[in-house]
């Protein structure tokens, strides 16, 4: 991956990522750039390196040559005597191009499948496009990459929560003042849109202006019709595997991938024009062919799809930093090697294990993928890791004091909370609600009717566009209808079976739940017998009605396997099946009631019955059992 991308030289584009596998660099300074020596107003005669991707391709700044290449390249710097100069990485503000320097907001990524070569599309496991052109899975691994940035409180991307623009930062400044415009951090994922652009074939050497092209055709396709909606957004061009897109393939002057905007004139048959404003976007060639030369196996083995991911987040890194290159943070300092490079570029191809070095990093659920780390000026090194950055905000959220309500009415609650800086956006989540209830992340409303009585602690965290949080904790008590006492623990929301006698195959699990955070499995994915549970209560006064929801799983038939439930009145004798014997394949959520009379005592029973072969294992997920 182009371990210094396009960060312009001449003050314009920034575009090359990493091509080679340098495997045995130790450090930034082994994998040096070749943009020092290979400027056009170098100090080796003015003469251009002819092993630099940038020979024939202005618009590809900073472009890190292949292994073999790179060798070629460093030789010819030995010749000239340009030597590589050392720890004089850091980066300075390039003033905005168009007012644009930093995405200081939340980033819109949307991928761009260009080309029928990509095959039939249909649905992986995740959700995601998948394709039949694309052996390596390279779609999906991109996609849920793009999900995964900002969760599970990852910090590879937090490095650039560091970088401002706006017009209180000053050009050349190093470091951003406090009342700046900072890069968020990028919490709950940034994709917001895949397309397939199967309409032709993608050419087989796309040029740059056609990259550049197709990504102003899909801010369209996407509704992005202004600028203000292109302001945050980035398009990834895709190309499918076989093409050979700005001839990224030259073992001379070839890349890994890049990035830039449609307004750089640099671009190979000029500026792709937008009626959409400014579009960033970057060339992502299928570069798993290229093998090792572009990563393959750089941080894992076989680790097929190592020197994708990193050059998808080296590009993304480098965009969301320099969004128009280069008008962002890019090194202006005259001498060093490092000159015209962006942050991700300084820490190209670093081994993994080294300080600073490439290495996986987890995303959740979402996956674990090889990426590299990034330039950060206020620590002075190569950060694969960094503190998330909030600027000294305060986020000040109101308690509303305890709350209560009853089992079956309605409830809403708006929670109010402010922030010290100006401009930013608010996002609610809540832990502990009694189920039933939501809260809005966008509002901050809490509203939905509960389903189960009890007393839970409940706290509120309201979180800006910088990361900066804060939250407030109070109680909540659902009881049920007034007069007497009902079900106990009926939406299992205690993480366990308290207040039912069970026998057999009885779990509470997360899987279970119809709502809130666990529901009741009776039987099991293997071979069981027959599996309850039962409860008695006193029905309040008011109340006429029990409920429960259940979802049945039934490969067999109802001759053999079934679910049933039964409701006793103690005070008459009487029993009152719920639910008759039901054997379902479709597991979807139904909702049973009984007619309860005030005063009276019950014995409620749910039950799983299953053959106990094992060819065809029946279970029933029961939640939310109410008497209201």
């Amino acid at each position: 991956m182009r371990r210094a991308k396009y960060a312009a030289l001449t003050g314009m584009a920034s575009l090359a990522l990493a091509a080679a596998g340098l495997a045995g660099a130790a450090g930034p300074a082994a994998a040096q750039d070749i943009s020092s020596a290979s400027s056009s107003s170098g100090s080796a005669g003015n003469e251009f390196n002819p092993w630099s991707p940038q020979n024939g391709h202005p618009y590809r700044h900073g472009a890190v040559p292949g292994k073999q290449q790179h060798e070629q390249y460093k030789k010819w710097l030995a010749a000239k005597n340009q030597a590589a100069a050392t720890g004089q990485e850091t980066l300075s503000y390039g003033g905005g191009v168009d007012g644009i320097g930093v995405q200081s907001g939340h980033s819109k990524v949307y991928l761009v499948f260009y080309g029928t070569q990509w095959g039939t599309q249909t649905t992986d496991a995740n959700g995601n496009a998948k394709f039949s052109g694309d052996s390596a899975g390279a779609a999906g691994a991109t996609q849920q990459m793009f999900k995964g940035i900002g969760t599970n409180g990852e910090t590879w991307s937090a490095d650039l929560t560091q970088w401002c623009d706006g017009p209180n930062v000053s050009t050349g400044a190093t470091s951003c003042p406090s009342n700046a415009n900072f890069i968020p951090y990028q919490s709950g994922g940034v994709l917001s849109g895949v397309w397939y652009d199967n309409a032709a074939a993608s050419p087989s050497q796309a040029t740059g202006n056609q990259l550049a092209q197709e990504a102003v055709k899909a801010a369209g396709h996407f509704g992005n019709t202004t600028a203000a909606a292109n302001r945050d957004a980035y398009y990834v061009i895709l190309s499918p595997h076989g093409t050979n897109p700005d001839d990224y393939q030259n073992p001379t002057t070839g890349y890994c991938a890049w990035h830039d905007w449609n307004g750089d004139t640099t671009l190979t048959g000029g500026a792709a024009s937008s009626p959409y404003g400014d579009i960033a976007f970057s060339n992502q060639p299928y570069n798993i062919d290229q093998g090792s030369t572009c990563g393959v196996g750089f941080v894992n083995s076989p680790g097929t799809l190592d020197g994708y991911t990193m050059t998808l987040g080296h590009e993304w890194h480098e965009m969301m930093s320099d969004q128009n290159p280069a008008g962002g943070w890019t090194n202006h300092v005259s001498g060093s090697s490092y000159n015209g490079q962006e942050n991700s570029d300084e820490c190209a191809w670093i081994q993994p294990g080294s300080a600073g070095g490439a290495a996986n990093v987890s995303f959740g659920s979402y996956g674990t993928f090889a990426e590299q780390a990034s330039w950060s000026n206020d620590t002075n090194s190569c950060a694969i890791s960094h503190a998330i950055l909030t600027h000294g905000n305060t986020v000040t959220v109101t308690n509303p004091g305890n709350q209560s309500g009853t089992v079956g009415t309605a409830a809403s609650l708006q929670i109010h909370a402010t922030d010290s800086a100006s401009g930013q956006t608010l996002r609610y989540s809540a832990t502990g609600l009694p189920a039933g209830l939501s809260i809005n992340s966008s509002t901050g409303l809490i509203s939905g009717t509960p389903t189960a009585a009890g007393t839970s602690s409940v706290t509120v965290t309201a979180t800006d566009s910088t990361g900066a949080a804060g939250n407030t904790t109070f109680t909540w008590t659902e009881s049920s209808t007034s007069g007497g006492s009902a079900v106990t623990n009926g939406g299992f929301e205690n993480g366990n079976a308290t207040g039912w006698s069970t026998t057999g195959s009885a779990s509470v699990l997360g899987a279970a739940a119809h709502s809130g955070s666990y529901g009741l499995q009776l039987g099991s994915g293997s071979p069981s017998t027959d599996s309850t549970a039962a409860q008695t209560f006193t029905a309040p006064t008011g109340s006429s009605k029990l409920s429960f929801w259940y979802s049945n799983t039934c490969p067999d038939t109802v001759t053999y396997d079934w679910a049933t439930a039964t409701l006793k009145d103690n005070t008459t004798g009487t029993t009152t099946t719920v639910l008759a014997k039901t054997c379902s394949s479709a597991a979807s959520w139904t909702n049973q009631s009984a007619t309860v009379t005030p005063g009276h005592s019950y014995t409620l029973t749910l039950s799983n019955h299953d053959d106990d072969y094992a060819g065809d294992p029946t279970y029933t997920y029961y939640d939310d059992v109410t008497v209201s």
